[in-house]
């Protein structure tokens, strides 16, 4: 067996049976042979984001897998891989490389080398005998510890020689979960009882580690109100009475007005709500590294999320009983009147009439028209994403998929095809900006041709929307940042049913059908004229 063939082989046995690819590599056709079927991107960027999208919609039951060529396929796909670094998303990358012999001669480029400040692990095969040690590292890597994309470069001339028997020695390695000491247990569940303000900050660790009933338990037994933040969005059903809502740089009033950080690296950036005023900080994360990075922590709790609500909540039963503390009647009732105020000011907008529609018009008709526990929505980078994150409702785990401590323009095309892969059961819906679809439009061919069908949103302004006042002279003198199309014709032209709308009207019937054509296998673009709204949710 040769060492690509082994590859295939050790995949399958892992339950692997779809591979994102562009576009050579030796490994799609051994993975054919072996039963795995490729489905070929239009770029290695997307073909890594519809991997991530497999990987972040799976809660490591699964992981995505991406076959791309060497030299510049591997270059090409540093963005992708970037994202999933960035959210702590497992994906296995397996780029093609150079032969043995010119690893060293530049200008080749080694994944090896270059990749290091933004994966995880990676490592290249340069013996025969290796392979099987080498994927069963690779491996252990996507199943424990804190997530990042795992990568293994396909040496070219190595990977097509014959493995020695005594070397096909692959055996799939175990998933290792570990939990907070008891005394840190106590520590923290004291220092949350006595708090008078506090809350649950809930990240996207508590989704990969399946712990969002033990969230939600944790919560109601305490009476604390929760937040999720932009990764973790969907870890709390967004219409329990204690959930305050998500947060990228926007958020919602109830949240704006209110720790224990479940899941979550806390890291400070600009697409996610800072620490405010506190006394005591409470951090729980799988990864050592992330406790204490950006914020001063008083209490850190290392270990899987689920082992840790876990831990906590028999500490709660045991310091308050099993009922916990009761209704909180006033706290659900605090939450519920920000909720309403916050509502009520924000009403005109997403029940406008206006012409071109406006972008929370859009927002409104999308949550009131989707089957919201039987749907996956994203947002893209930008404006799209400031709007929908305070206001799509999500209810059960990954019914909306948050992303982007780093913020590629075009992402959301690619994820909602892997997450359709993923789960093939669900309408799965992307909003994005014209500017997005430049980025990666061409997926939607992608998606046609697959057959995994997907609705692609697009806010059809005529610009950058999130950059409404920049660079002006740019803009009036050279028309920077001003962009134009006709995006249904052009989806038409790749194999997608186009719709256009122009009237608020037209947006409940054009989703409507979207949701019976996706599910009749066709890929649907809604190209909907829009504003630029420059009002966001900030608390």
């Amino acid at each position: 067996m040769k060492g690509n063939e082994y590859i295939a082989s050790i995949l399958k046995s892992e339950g692997v049976d779809l591979m994102t690819c562009f576009p050579s590599n030796p490994l799609i056709e051994t993975a054919a042979i072996e039963g795995i079927r490729p489905v070929a991107f239009r770029h290695e960027r997307g073909a890594i984001m519809a991997a991530d999208g497999i990987s972040r919609t799976s809660d490591r039951r699964k992981f995505g897998v991406v076959a791309i060529q060497s030299q510049a396929g591997a270059e090409n796909a540093v963005g992708g891989i970037a994202q999933a670094y960035a959210d702590n998303v497992p994906i296995l990358v397996l780029p093609g490389g150079v032969l043995l012999s010119q690893i060293a001669v530049k200008p080749n480029f080694s994944a090896v080398n270059n990749y290091r400040g933004f994966v995880k692990q990676v490592e290249a095969i340069y013996r025969p005998e290796d392979v099987g040690s080498a994927m069963r590292r690779a491996i252990h890597a996507l199943r424990n510890g804190p997530g990042g994309p795992v990568v293994l470069e396909l040496t070219g001339d190595v990977c097509e020689q014959e493995i020695p028997d005594n070397a096909l020695n692959y055996s799939s390695p175990p998933t290792f979960r570990h939990q907070p000491s008891s005394a840190d247990i106590k520590e923290a569940v004291k220092a949350l009882l006595k708090a008078k303000k506090p809350l649950l900050w809930a990240g996207q660790g508590v989704l990969m580690a399946g712990a969002t009933a033990e969230l939600q338990e944790l919560a109601e037994l305490t009476g604390i109100p929760v937040f999720c933040t932009m990764p973790g969005k969907s870890a709390m059903d967004e219409r329990h009475p204690l959930c305050l809502g998500a947060g990228s740089g926007l958020t919602t009033m109830a949240a704006g007005k209110w720790l224990l950080a479940l899941g979550s690296s806390l890291t400070r950036t600009f697409y996610g709500q800072p620490v405010r005023g506190r006394k005591i900080l409470i951090q729980n994360s799988d990864n050592p590294a992330d406790i204490g990075k950006d914020e001063n922590v008083d209490i850190g709790l290392q270990g899987d999320a689920k082992l840790t609500l876990l831990a906590l909540i028999d500490e709660v039963k045991a310091e308050l009983g099993d009922k916990g503390v009761g209704e909180r009647a006033q706290i659900k009732a605090e939450i519920a009147a920000l909720r309403s105020t916050w509502m009520a000011e924000w009403e005109p907008l997403l029940h406008s009439d206006a012409k071109p529609l406006n972008t929370y018009r859009v927002i409104h008709e999308i949550n009131q028209t989707l089957d919201l526990e039987n749907s996956i929505v994203t947002h893209d980078a930008g404006a799209p994403r400031d709007s929908i994150v305070p206001f799509y409702t999500a209810t059960k785990p990954h019914s909306y998929v948050g992303w982007g401590k780093t913020t590629h323009l075009g992402f959301g095309i690619p994820l909602m095809i892997g997450a359709k892969m993923a789960n093939p059961d669900k309408f799965c819906l992307n909003l994005m900006g014209d500017g997005a679809f430049g980025m990666s439009g061409t997926d939607i061919e992608t998606a046609c041709r697959s057959g995994f069908a997907i609705t692609t949103v697009l806010l059809n302004n005529g610009g950058m929307a999130t950059y409404p006042g920049g660079f002006p002279n740019a803009r009036e003198k050279y028309a920077v940042s001003h962009m134009q199309g006709d995006y249904a014709k052009i989806a038409e032209g790749m194999g997608a049913c186009g719709i256009t709308v122009k009237e608020p009207a037209q947006m409940a019937p054009a989703l409507e059908q979207a949701k019976r054509m996706n599910a009749e296998g066709q890929t649907v673009l809604i190209d909907v004229h829009s504003d630029m709204e420059a009002k966001k949710s900030r608390y």
